[in-house]
């Protein structure tokens, strides 16, 4: 699974993906993009392509990136799924903790 925390972690990365939802795009139309060098796009580029969040494909000179649409939806539902759990033990624990009548002692 993608480590989905590594690939939106930073705002960078972020941007790009948004970008790429409304299409495909060349290095060249993703560094223009912003205001940071094109080493530092190529860094972010990297991870987002390790993470199998995009794709990279070269149609001559030119790399063009795209959305992994099977990556991230199973990415996405491993997330929800993650999250669920997290939810419904901390659910669990609160119930436990209801059934036993304990009450805290609040000292003011």
């Amino acid at each position: 699974m993608p480590d989905m925390y590594r690939a939106l972690g930073d705002l960078t990365r972020r941007r790009i993906l948004m970008m790429l939802k409304h299409g495909n795009k060349t290095q060249k139309e993703i560094v223009d993009s912003f205001h940071i060098s094109q080493p530092a796009i190529k860094k972010h580029l990297k991870i987002l392509v390790e993470e199998e969040i995009i794709s990279e494909t070269t149609n001559g000179k030119y790399r063009i990136y795209s959305l992994n649409h099977d990556k991230l939806q199973l990415a996405y539902q491993e997330v929800v799924q993650y999250i669920g759990e997290l939810l419904d033990d901390q659910l669990v624990s609160l119930k436990n903790y209801v059934e036993k009548g304990e009450v805290l002692d609040h000292k003011d």
